[in-house]
């Protein structure tokens, strides 16, 4: 399984605000040109964003995009899987009634265990946890 392009920069962008957390609100063309996005995709990212109060915006000059909530109560699991549209791999493993082989599948419990291990993991971190493995040496 990939991570769409989606959710891979939103979780940039989102950590990018993330960083800045304490010093007021960043403009979306900033936010575009440090994490090499286009503005329009920006904005595609943003608005699913900004729809689960994980960001809020401020207008004026001095406006921008900012975190609703402590980086620390933010985790990687819930933004990746509100860009993916949700946290399962297949349509079946959720909705029994989207497979009309649902009831004898083997490979839907598999499907649902290997999502459920993915988040778990990515539920794990936090943008705060990010942020602190940034500052080690031994990052990746």
């Amino acid at each position: 399984m990939k991570i769409s392009t989606k959710s891979r920069y939103g979780t940039r962008v989102i950590l990018d605000m993330a960083k800045q957390y304490n010093n007021g609100a960043i403009q979306s063309q900033d936010i575009a040109k440090h994490q090499n996005i286009s503005l329009k995709y920006l904005e595609q990212i943003i608005i699913p964003l900004k729809r689960a109060n994980y960001i809020k915006s401020v207008r004026g000059a001095k406006g921008g995009h900012l975190l609703a909530k402590p980086p620390d109560a933010i985790t990687v699991g819930e933004i990746v899987a509100l860009l993916e549209g949700g946290s399962s791999f297949t349509e079946c493993s959720e909705n029994p009634e989207a497979c009309n082989q649902a009831d004898t599948c083997l490979t839907r419990y598999l499907w649902k265990e290997a999502a459920k291990a993915m988040f778990g993991k990515l539920n794990s971190f936090t943008l705060s946890d990010l942020i602190e493995m940034e500052k080690r040496p031994e990052k990746a």
